[in-house]
């Protein structure tokens, strides 16, 4: 919640007049509290879980033939059942898992000092918090994954994310439950190194299911904007590694 109660003092205490992006947020900010922003982190992973993968669906029921070329396994298809199936696994998940532990992990965001204040960051200091975050992922997710695919891992964990040796968009998540805690651990390393703002906090969970959606896509389209990213695997990679 923010300490003002109105624009002008707003304005006062950060020395300047608030932008337009700073004044929307005073307006939808001022009043909550910072625990209930923090929560729409919830709301943001079921959206871009129900919004986001049937972009591919949509693409293959009408634009099947301009898109084939790009499919990466071409010979296996899922019927509509199937991926419902699939959404249906990751929302109780979200539901049962995700949502209560984004419920409980408040105090530590709270912790590493991520702030809802004013003024807003700067489109810089965005960008660099969050290539800070995904290299960071990367890195500690990398070594987990290493982890997870040792024998026992796999056995007892891991497996069930593979049972898609042909991975689509709604099956990013779709793994045991333990697997999904420990996942977590990689994605609030980087703002507890590097805390900014709850905006950037919640650009960067978007960013990264968004990222984890497109790498199960089972399509390596041409536009995809991460292709412009040095190093970066892409669903060409993962799907790869899902088939063998």
């Amino acid at each position: 919640m923010l300490p003002f109660k109105t624009l002008q003092e707003a304005e006062s205490a950060i020395g300047r007049s608030l932008t337009t992006l700073e004044t929307i947020w005073f307006n939808y900010s001022a009043n909550k509290s910072d625990y209930y922003l923090y929560c729409h982190n919830i709301l943001f992973l079921f959206l871009i879980f129900s919004c986001v993968p049937p972009y591919c669906l949509f693409l293959e029921l009408f634009f099947r033939n301009s898109i084939q070329s790009y499919k990466i396994q071409p010979k296996v298809n899922f019927s509509l059942s199937e991926v419902f199936h699939c959404y249906k696994s990751v929302m109780r998940m979200f539901i049962l898992v995700v949502g209560p532990l984004q419920l409980v992990s408040y105090p530590s965001v709270k912790m590493v000092g991520i702030r809802t204040s004013l003024p807003l960051p700067s489109l810089w200091e965005i960008l660099l918090q969050l290539g800070t975050y995904f290299i960071v992922e990367d890195y500690f997710n990398y070594w987990i994954h290493r982890f997870l695919h040792c024998k026992w891992g796999y056995e007892n964990i891991h497996k069930v994310h593979h049972e898609y040796t042909a991975p689509i968009g709604f099956a990013a998540p779709y793994a045991h439950w333990l697997e999904i805690l420990i996942l977590g651990i990689p994605s609030a390393i980087g703002p507890a190194i590097a805390p900014g703002h709850m905006v950037t906090f919640w650009l960067w969970i978007a960013l990264r299911q968004i990222e984890a959606i497109e790498t199960h896509s089972g399509y390596d389209l041409p536009w995809t904007i991460t292709k412009y990213i040095p190093f970066y695997g892409g669903p060409d990679y993962h799907d790869y590694h899902h088939y063998v």
